[in-house]
């Protein structure tokens, strides 16, 4: 732990610019004698008090709330003073310079709070674990009603208080192991009288469990990136334009007005997707320059989704030409991207029949109107499909694509000592060797095994004050 873990720290609490109320914290050890040169009075812990706020002459800088709250019995378990004024990012800078200058002669050591500092300590100092800790910038960052209460579950201990189950689980089932390891000459055969077959089954059932909630709460968090691509005038606009509600992007007849990404974030059931638009894929001389860097990225785009819609024109579908490009880009697209076909323009065919020898078959896609809207509940139940969402997690917990890979790590263990179990006597050391190896995986969840490199990262992503 770096030494400067120890300095008393500060920092405006609240987001930047004008708000009515925003927020100046100080946290460290011993800050008693800071409050009283800076107010000039002792406060009541853990009570509101309003005062004038004054700067070195004793005029006062502004009028609010002043909160005390004493080591261990606060966010970061040290000692915490939070002054709440209004909130003009002037007078917030001058609050928060007139404790710097407060602390001179009392508190020296105080200085300006890293990004994500006052959770780190809270951290440490065990009043949140690692998964909560990062549960606090999920909420912040949520960016759906589902994503947020999600976030707010984790924070709470939901998604910690699983992990902590598990782990429960997997040390009474070392705790076996060992003891059989300890006393070899026993005559007890610890292991199948405790049935640490079925506890090894039980445990795995549960992490599978676990697993999957998880990656629910993985997909509240990031979401899905869906790129629309297709040949140009398929629509792709005028789906974007339709999905998300509102005329981001333009729609003219003309080939190549889309030349750039456009890119939307819209939800579904509470699932943020986020949708881009790219530039029509062709392979013409009439393309020039700007529009030929318009599909180099929108190729750039594909190759990075979560899932591709490739539209389709309904009302070109007799155009061999045009069937012979959508089939060279249906060719092109990445093999590990899935991909949704989708016919659009189904307006403008009404009374025509639909070809039953649709590219990629009728089946696997979607028929629509992105003007008139026709198909897209079908669009949008498919895309939830297609990301793996199930209805009715209400309890569900947020998950990071770390957590999934720490899950999946203990899962691999858990094989590996489900093998060895079978063979008993032979290879018990191993077997104790994989159940710790476990344990240790699901220890860097929640911050009981953790580098501190790791640490700095995931706290260097939050914002400064918090």
């Amino acid at each position: 732990m770096l030494s400067t873990q120890q300095d008393p720290i500060v920092a405006i609490a609240t987001a930047p610019g004008r708000g009515a109320v925003g927020i100046v914290r100080v946290s460290g050890p011993q800050l008693a004698p800071l409050v009283q040169a800076l107010l000039g009075r002792v406060l009541r812990p853990r009570e509101a008090t309003y005062l004038p706020f004054p700067d070195a002459s004793g005029q006062p800088i502004d009028h609010g709330l002043a909160l005390w709250f004493p080591g261990p019995h606060s966010y970061t378990g040290e000692d915490v003073l939070e002054l709440q004024g209004h909130g003009g990012p002037v007078v917030m800078q001058l609050l928060l310079a007139r404790c710097m200058e407060a602390a001179r002669d009392t508190l020296p050591a105080l200085r300006l709070a890293r990004a994500g500092e006052f959770t780190e300590r809270a951290f440490h100092n065990d009043k949140l674990d690692l998964a909560q800790a990062e549960a606090v910038a999920d909420l912040i960052d949520a960016s759906t009603e589902a994503a947020a209460r999600s976030a707010s579950r984790s924070m709470a201990g939901a998604f910690s208080q699983r992990v902590n189950t598990l782990r429960d689980a997997l040390v009474r089932l070392r705790m076996l192991v060992e003891a059989t390891l300890d006393f070899p000459e026993e005559d007890v055969d610890f292991l199948e009288k405790a049935d640490a077959a079925g506890q090894l089954q039980r445990l795995v059932a549960s992490l599978h469990a676990v697993q999957g909630e998880a990656k629910q709460g993985a997909l509240l968090r990031d979401g899905l990136k869906v790129v629309i691509a297709g040949q140009p005038n398929a629509g792709k606009s005028s789906l974007l334009n339709a999905l998300a509600g509102a005329e981001l992007a333009i729609v003219t007849p003309i080939a190549g007005t889309t030349r750039d990404v456009v890119q939307q974030t819209i939800q579904i059931q509470g699932v943020p997707l986020h949708v881009v638009d790219t530039a029509g894929l062709r392979d013409s001389p009439d393309v020039d320059d700007v529009e030929r860097i318009g599909i180099e990225r929108a190729w750039g785009q594909i190759a990075s989704a979560d899932a591709v819609l490739f539209l389709h024109d309904l009302t070109r579908m007799d155009d061999l030409a045009y069937r012979a490009a959508d089939a060279v880009i249906g060719q092109s697209l990445p093999a590990g991207v899935p991909v949704v076909p989708v016919w659009n323009k189904l307006d403008q065919v009404e009374g025509r029949t639909v070809p039953l020898t649709l590219p990629g078959g009728v089946a696997d896609g979607v028929l629509l109107s992105a003007q008139r809207g026709d198909g897209l509940e079908t669009l949008r139940q498919k895309l939830l499909a297609l990301a793996g969402w199930q209805q009715g997690n209400e309890g569900l917990f947020m998950a990071r694509a770390r957590h999934l890979q720490a899950l999946a790590q203990v899962g691999a263990h858990l094989d590996a000592a489900r093998s060895l179990l079978l063979q008993q006597a032979d290879h018990l050391d191993l077997l104790a060797e994989e159940l710790r190896l476990a344990q240790t995986a699901l220890g860097h969840i929640t911050g009981e095994f953790t580098a501190d490199d790791l640490l700095g990262e995931i706290f260097s992503r939050f914002c400064i004050g918090k």
